[in-house]
């Protein structure tokens, strides 16, 4: 650890979305461990999910803001998982708002920060630090592959808005998507016009292309060829990817605390008592709630199937489940209780995925889960839904040949037959496709050990980061 590392000052800028705000944490810990002086920007809702990072760290400072008003958010809101992703939109344009207080708490410290790592979203502070004469530093939350795609889309927004189908000709392999799997906020400037909030925020996601630099969650056995993509577009080498994050963390990875200890129900017990590799988790991340005709088909493909199984169900308010979300069938925990397992509200994913009994993961694809069932090894069953999850199932699917594909769409319903057919023959067989896994999870490994591409990496950060404060 160096005198310079020490003396160097970054502030962080976490987007609140547990998918955005684990992983920022994670490589905050890392930089910690490097020795810079860090001070994290949070609003005060927000700040219990930096307990175990600042308990780990003395050091960490916190910067905690009031989140301004906007007329979109329900008073007491502050992280999208209180009421969804359609709050986004309107938390971007809220903690825009917090430009001046930054700019005026930046003046006033002895010490300010000499660069700004913030989320994604939060491409606007990209502008900030340009004003603030430090470089603008984007982490993306999301894969390199998908970013890829994000740019491009928002480059050529009106020559592709009202194409069927969306060709990617410069990206490697070409891929195209037809237009209802393209990202989620691209869809929103497809389907309406444009507000002046939405306008901000692709402002915002433009911006992140002109960074000073870029870090990415991922590591080059996965997106090896979409990070020197990048490289290449942003005409720079000051693009990193330093994951898998959580694996990096190892057992200190920050911010995966149970809020409910009493959610769990001894899954993991349970888990002991079952044979290594026969158990297929499924968990569809913090967000998506399943309607009724969905719980139903679902339950009766894991019923169909056979297989042992985990299933993770969201917690839902008396209205949402009046509505329908999140309904279990009557009588299905009792009729599979013998071999199944469903969990509601919170359950702790990477344990369960790490545990030799589960051999599979049928999951939405959100990037965080994607990576995590990586890291574990496992099979995934992937079943895309939104935002970025089309572009992360296809590069698993298709470009690895380490998942497979067994539904698509956020109001599909699976054949349960085919479902239960799928599942059973994924975790019955050595497919391909688990040979593939396996041989990504060995390079995940490998990745983050002294030497390997993900740790060099992370060490070519500390060193930009450690020259700015010379």
């Amino acid at each position: 650890m160096s005198n310079t590392s020490k003396s160097v000052h970054i502030l962080i800028f976490p987007y609140p979305a547990q998918g955005h705000m684990l992983p920022l944490l994670d490589i905050t810990h890392q930089l910690a461990l490097h020795g810079l002086t860090l001070t994290i920007l949070v609003t005060p809702k927000n700040l219990p999910t930096l307990n175990p990072l600042l308990s780990a760290h003395r050091s960490i400072k916190t910067l905690v803001l009031p989140l301004p008003h906007h007329p979109s958010l329900p008073a007491g809101v502050e992280n999208v998982q209180d009421i969804g992703n359609s709050s986004n939109v309107p938390i971007i344009n809220a903690l825009g708002k917090l430009h001046d207080p930054i700019t005026q708490w930046f003046k006033s410290h002895p010490n300010p920060p000499v660069a700004l790592i913030s989320d994604f979203f939060l491409g606007w502070t990209l502008h900030l630090a340009s004003q603030l004469g430090i470089p603008g530093i984007a982490f993306y939350s999301s894969g390199a592959f998908f970013t890829s795609v994000l740019n491009f889309l928002l480059k050529n927004v009106k020559t592709v808005s009202s194409l069927p189908v969306v060709n990617f000709p410069d990206l490697p392999q070409s891929p195209c998507f037809a237009a209802e799997h393209l990202p989620s906020g691209f869809q929103v400037y497809r389907e309406s016009k444009p507000d002046t909030d939405f306008l901000r925020v692709r402002d915002g996601f433009l911006a992140n292309t002109r960074s000073w630099g870029s870090i990415f969650n991922s590591f080059d056995g996965l997106e090896g060829e979409y990070l020197d993509h990048l490289r290449k577009e942003m005409g720079h080498g000051r693009v990193w990817g330093v994951g898998p994050l959580s694996l990096v963390g190892g057992d200190e990875a920050m911010g995966r605390v149970n809020p409910d200890q009493n959610s769990c129900g001894g899954v993991l017990s349970w888990l002991d008592g079952c044979p290594d590799g026969s158990v297929v988790y499924v968990c569809f991340g913090s967000q998506k709630l399943l309607k009724r005709d969905q719980m139903e088909a679902l339950a009766s493909g894991l019923e169909r199937s056979g297989i042992r199984f985990v299933w993770v169900v969201k917690s839902v308010s008396a209205q949402q489940m009046a509505d329908g979300y999140g309904v279990i069938p009557d009588g299905f925990e009792d009729r599979v209780s013998e071999r199944g397992m469903v969990v509601k509200g919170w359950a702790p994913q990477v344990s369960i995925l790490s545990h030799q009994a589960v051999g599979g993961f049928l999951s939405h694809c959100g990037w965080n889960s994607l990576l995590e069932g990586v890291v574990a090894g496992v099979l995934i069953l992937a079943w895309p839904m939104e935002a970025d999850q089309f572009v992360d199932a296809r590069l698993l699917v298709e470009d690895m040949g380490a998942a497979v594909r067994v539904c698509e769409g956020a109001d599909s319903v699976p054949d349960s037959v085919e479902l239960a057919r799928t599942i059973a023959e994924s975790m019955s067989e050595n497919t391909a496709q688990k040979v593939k896994a396996k041989e990504l999870n060995d390079k995940a490994i490998e990745a983050v050990k002294v030497g390997g591409s993900s740790w060099k990496e992370l060490e070519a950060l500390v060193r930009e980061l450690a020259q700015l404060g010379r």
